[in-house]
């Protein structure tokens, strides 16, 4: 039952930490791979934590909910003081195991506990800043990968992360916002009934084309380009924009979008998608 109140499938979030091995040429170096997994490990049990927290919040408005009842604190499997005892070792293990690679790293990763803290407590219920907060998270992730072990993070894909992470919460938003009843918008999320349809599909459209647009630009830009020693990686962007556009037709056409994590790890398509670009990019860059 703890493990499920973890919830670690999301897990796979935290491999943003690991961009910047791959992007900064750390790969080679093995004191830098174990920082950075190092630091992965700490932000799982961080965001764990997190979500624990978030759980412990959210308590009634989840035992109303269709499918959130099912989680362990609201059916009553686990107490509300067992998981904020657990949510405080979580975090405060994970912080311990971000200062054993740096300060900053440490700072970071308390950055982003604190900024989750206040969205639990409920910055989650103010429409907009909520995604902001929810993506904040995820550019704190590729920080730690990247500033917190000594690599300098490219200014480009920092951008294409933002837009990216933008994209699927408000992705994320609109699937809440179209599977809910009216009358149950107020009780799951209040942030929801001050959103539309209509504006999140604009708010889609914007960030989606941004990181279409930020990616491709980081891999055309001069200082991409020496640093990989290629500029190939423009390659990658068919599969870029595969994985984009099919999250788009599963959240439009198949009722996706309420959990991007399950989405990347259950649909075929994204899983290839993300291969492919991973796989590609890799081979170009230690091809140069």
């Amino acid at each position: 039952m703890l493990l499920r109140l973890m919830r670690p499938h999301q897990w796979v979030k935290n491999g943003f930490v690991l961009v910047g091995l791959l992007f900064g040429h750390g790969w080679t170096n093995g004191r830098l791979v174990e920082h950075a997994l190092v630091l992965t490990a700490a932000f799982c049990l961080v965001s764990s934590g997190v979500y624990v927290l978030n759980d412990v919040f959210d308590l009634n408005a989840d035992r109303s909910h269709p499918k959130k009842r099912y989680r362990p604190l609201a059916n009553g499997d686990i107490s509300a003081r067992d998981a904020l005892v657990l949510a405080s070792i979580l975090g405060v293990v994970g912080l311990g195991v971000a200062w054993f690679v740096s300060g900053i790293a440490a700072g970071l990763v308390g950055a982003y506990a604190l900024i989750n803290v206040g969205y639990s407590a409920g910055l989650k219920h103010i429409a907009v800043l909520d995604v902001f907060i929810i993506a904040s998270g995820f550019m704190l992730r590729i920080l730690v990968g990247t500033s917190g072990i000594g690599i300098s993070p490219s200014h480009w894909l920092l951008a294409c992360g933002l837009m990216l992470t933008l994209f699927l919460g408000f992705s994320k938003r609109r699937a809440e916002l179209a599977g809910a009843e009216t009358a149950d918008v107020a009780v799951q999320r209040r942030s929801l009934g001050a959103y539309s349809i209509r504006l999140l599909d604009w708010l889609i459209a914007i960030t989606a084309s941004g990181a279409a647009i930020g990616y491709a630009c980081y891999t055309l830009d001069s200082d991409t380009i020496a640093m990989h020693g290629t500029s190939r990686l423009i390659w990658t962007l068919p599969f870029v924009l595969y994985g984009i556009f099919h999250y788009l037709y599963a959240l439009y056409r198949k009722g996706a979008g309420t959990d991007p994590a399950k989405d990347l790890v259950s649909n075929p398509h994204l899983i290839v998608a993300l291969a492919g670009w991973l796989g590609l990019t890799w081979w170009l860059i230690a091809a140069a």
